[in-house]
């Protein structure tokens, strides 16, 4: 795939946490714009939840987890995860890209479930980023200065009524 994607429209995010949908126990994983209180939560699944739980707590596995292959495999072949950035969000489902810059310099971008991006670029020190319209499109959370916002989030979640809360494909 060659590299089309725009990353002048991409943000920087940090992972704010993991949080479990209160109603669906589904993990949400929440990205946060640095300098702003602009939050963006994404439904993942309950294996991606722990991989990057794993490596958010620094645990150490006694074997190599699938995304630690990935890493390994990505080394070995001299090349090295750029970023990885959640692109789009198209029929209720977030896209992301993993860019690979090999050791000629060419990047390529593989597509990926967000997850399973963001598990990756933890491992890889890589920064994760997000396309500016995808925060509009997703109507992510904006905090007021001061604002609690763990309970603003768990307010924010139990608010949701069924539909909204199956908005977001995994």
């Amino acid at each position: 795939m060659g590299s089309d994607l725009n990353l002048s429209a991409q943000l920087d995010v940090e992972i704010r946490g993991l949080i479990l949908d209160p109603v669906s126990n589904t993990p949400i994983v929440i990205l946060k714009k640095p300098d702003e209180n602009l939050f963006l939560p994404i439904w993942i699944g309950v294996f991606e939840a722990n991989a990057i739980a794993l490596q958010l707590e620094g645990v150490a596995t006694p074997r190599p987890m699938t995304h630690d292959l990935l890493r390994s495999v990505v080394t070995a072949l001299g090349a090295r995860v750029e970023c990885v950035a959640v692109h789009s969000l198209i029929e209720n489902t977030f896209h992301a890209n993993v860019l690979v810059r090999n050791s000629n310099g060419q990047i390529t971008e593989v597509d990926a479930r967000p997850s399973d991006a963001i598990a990756l670029a933890l491992r890889c020190g890589a920064p994760i980023r997000v396309a500016e319209s995808v925060f509009r499109e997703a109507h992510a959370l904006d905090f007021q200065e001061g604002e609690d916002q763990e309970a603003r989030i768990r307010e924010w979640l139990e608010s949701l009524t069924p539909e909204q809360l199956g908005k977001y494909k995994m």
